[in-house]
């Protein structure tokens, strides 16, 4: 079953193609194709290259620098982009921080901090997990104490992604430890320079540096900084992880893998024949694309039902993108596993002399992080389970 788009939507595409294949930069997509860490200046340039192009929030309205295209139109330039082994722009910033801002913020919050986050003049990360509260979100404990002014806030983030990079963070915090749980939460933006913030690295088991801890003590932050109202931030968190949680039917990354698998699988003999002609890689690969343009269904399913969405609710189907798009994550990494066989190693020191295979086994390692980040996949069962089934 093949999608049809319209002669509109298939010439945005090559126009995308065509840029991409221009505009982007060699070292970023060699980076990306060999599964090799990319660095806060490869984001930063990337970044501005698109923003240069009117590309930089392109789902944002257009009075905030954004292109406001069509959730068609976002689903293509993400297929295209993951296709060209391009960079993802910083989840953080565009998808998170932004749209929040846009939908919540003050004027001014939105004349100060919407620019810079659509240049990277500011990096953001995402000041949510804490220790016994990451899937159950709602349990966090890190205080936010009314002092004039200013919030005094006080504990402890974990698995925040980019902290070291960070310039601010937009975190949520408790206020009234007295109602329940939901009750009592707010959102605020944290500058990341404000005194009393520690950050710790968590190197995670591909040996990469990308998570960190990040402590407060007796750090104070603006009220001004405040996004919406005190005590509401866990209506603003549901609607920003609402738009995380749709960004996880990355189609044309797994297009991608499975197109690589398929390339590489036919320089691989086994048995008089290749890889790619055994019967057991060849089952495999057929279902992977079966589900594949299943989760691409489901994806153009949820872009036309948001089109009648007049509130900041997200649709509760975005569970199931995060849900079916984390598993296929991992197994058409596995997929690209098995093609490296025992060629899979660890990283070298020396990035530069290694080929694809030599991240293979680590990165896959890490893919199972996918189940977990953004609700865990027991979590999206459960939203589910009340929001569609009603149970």
């Amino acid at each position: 079953m093949d999608l049809r788009f319209t002669p509109e939507e298939e010439a945005f595409r090559m126009e995308v193609r065509a840029f991409f294949r221009q505009a982007l930069p060699e070292r970023i997509r060699k980076r990306i194709f060999l599964g090799q860490r990319y660095h806060r200046e490869d984001l930063v340039d990337w970044q501005r290259i698109l923003n240069a192009k009117g590309w930089g929030a392109p789902g944002w309205p257009v009075e905030w620098g954004g292109a406001s295209w069509t959730g068609v139109q976002l689903y293509i330039f993400r297929e295209e982009l993951h296709r060209a082994w391009g960079l993802d722009q910083w989840n953080q910033n565009i998808n998170l921080a932004g749209p929040v801002i846009i939908a919540f913020g003050t004027q001014q919050q939105k004349e100060y901090f919407l620019p810079k986050i659509r240049n990277l003049d500011l990096l953001f990360c995402q000041g949510f997990s804490e220790p016994g509260a990451g899937s159950d979100l709602a349990s966090l404990k890190t205080r936010a104490v009314r002092d004039g002014d200013h919030y005094v806030v006080n504990g402890q983030k974990m698995w925040t992604s980019g902290a070291h990079w960070a310039d601010w963070m937009f975190a949520l915090v408790r206020t009234d430890p007295s109602v329940k749980k939901q009750a009592g939460i707010t959102y605020l933006l944290i500058d990341m320079k404000s005194p009393g913030i520690t950050v710790r690295p968590t190197v995670t088991l591909d040996g990469h540096h990308q998570c960190n801890q990040v402590f407060f003590d007796d750090v104070r932050v603006p009220v001004t900084n405040r996004i919406g109202e005190e005590n509401k931030g866990w209506g603003y968190a549901k609607y920003l992880l609402g738009n995380e949680r749709a960004g996880g039917a990355r189609v044309g990354m797994f297009k991608a893998r499975i197109g690589r698998a398929k390339q590489l699988a036919e320089d691989i003999p086994t048995d008089g024949t290749t890889l790619a002609d055994t019967d057991r890689f060849r089952e495999k690969l057929a279902a992977l694309e079966v589900e594949v343009k299943a989760l691409e269904i489901t994806a153009m399913r949820v872009i036309g039902e948001m089109r009648s969405r007049k509130d900041h609710r997200q649709d509760p189907k975005a569970s199931v993108l995060k849900l079916k798009g984390s598993e296929l994550f991992v197994t058409t990494f596995e997929m690209l596993l098995e093609v490296a066989g025992p060629q899979a190693m660890p990283v070298p020191e020396d990035e530069a002399t290694a080929d694809w295979t030599a991240s293979a086994a680590p990165q896959f390692f890490m893919t199972r992080e996918r189940t977990i980040a953004g609700g865990s996949n027991e979590v999206q069962h459960n939203v589910l389970a009340k929001s569609i089934l009603g149970l």
